[in-house]
């Protein structure tokens, strides 16, 4: 953590903390041991309590992925072609790689998964409707794009596709968090084209013909970072 100031690092350390065991599994005491400072009252001192340094850790990330977004979108409407399915995957799946400075452990993506799984209160709280404008400029796109789908079926399809990306792009960073053995299939460059290839299936997948699935669609909400609450 050299060049970072004391604040950073309290960040950087319960980024890493909160993503491998969860924000309730993680004292203030523990964060302030895992960066080295020697006041156990560091989180206290520096953001008031643990739950503004969670809103804190929530809003830089998805600050950086909005903006990433945004303007890849930009690139694509400014092209001269019309944006495809594919490439609204790809919009969703990339802006979320690489979050950590050089050489540091990726661990946005879980840290957000595990907020959402046990504290959905606070990390809608952090947000506010706030840095998800990228993400659903994706899901007007995608709404153009699937005119064969029925709004209810779209929305199914984004919900399926929010719970994918979670999961795959946080099963991805765990693998390349793991220095104890390589990992080459997450690390290969092909993977990711991969994981845009699959989120792209799922969303043009053809309908079902059963009276089930349209039924039960309920409408979307959106969160930001690309995470679709049902």
């Amino acid at each position: 953590m050299a060049g970072l100031t004391p604040r950073d690092q309290v960040k950087r350390a319960a980024l890493r903390l909160f993503a491998r065991h969860g924000v309730d599994g993680v004292t203030v005491r523990r964060i302030a041991e895992a960066c080295g400072q020697k006041n156990h009252a560091a989180v206290g001192y520096y953001f008031g309590s643990k739950d503004a340094l969670v809103r804190e850790l929530v809003t830089d990330g998805a600050r950086v992925i909005d903006e990433r977004r945004n303007a890849m979108l930009d690139r694509l409407e400014a092209g001269g072609r019309r944006p495809r399915i594919a490439d609204i995957a790809a919009a969703l799946v990339e802006p979320s790689i690489g979050l950590a400075a050089a050489g540091e452990e990726e661990a946005y993506i879980r840290f957000i998964q595990m907020l959402m799984l046990n504290r959905r209160d606070l990390f809608m709280d952090a947000l506010e409707g706030r840095w998800n404008s990228g993400y659903l400029r994706c899901l007007d796109h995608l709404r153009r794009l699937l005119p064969k789908l029925s709004p209810a079926m779209q929305n199914q399809r984004f919900v399926f596709i929010g719970a994918y990306l979670a999961g795959v792009l946080a099963l991805r960073e765990a693998a390349l968090g793991d220095r104890s053995r390589p990992h080459r299939l997450w690390d290969a460059p092909e993977t990711l084209a991969d994981i845009i290839r699959t989120l792209t299936a799922i969303l043009d997948a053809p309908a079902g013909d059963g009276p089930g699935a349209e039924a039960e669609a309920t409408a979307a909400v959106v969160g930001s970072v690309g995470v679709i609450l049902s």
